[in-house]
């Protein structure tokens, strides 16, 4: 798979990463993992750009730093107006049948 090129303003979850450590005060990944209880290997995908930054992560990385979501979406370049759950969200196995 072939590494996007960076350009200002485009999707860059590595600086939303290291504002993150900054912001904390920790030295790395490994820290930052511990901090918002995620694995270090997904951080790494985050940072490779092998694996999105989810709803979940980014819920975590506001609890402790109280940065708001839309100022995380910023950091990491995300510029989009509004999110779209899937149609799937919220159904019941029970309620998908019918």
């Amino acid at each position: 798979m072939p590494m996007i090129t960076d350009h200002p303003g485009q999707y860059q979850p590595g600086k939303l990463l290291d504002s993150l450590i900054v912001t904390l005060g920790l030295k790395n990944d490994a820290a930052l993992s511990r901090a918002l209880a995620v694995g270090a290997p997904v951080l790494s995908k985050i940072r490779r750009r092998r694996t999105p930054v989810s709803g979940a992560i980014l819920l975590r990385m506001h609890e402790e730093t109280d940065i708001s979501i839309r100022e995380l979406r910023k950091l990491m370049g995300d510029r989009r107006g509004k999110y779209r759950a899937s149609e799937a969200v919220g159904r019941s196995r029970l309620s998908a049948n019918f």
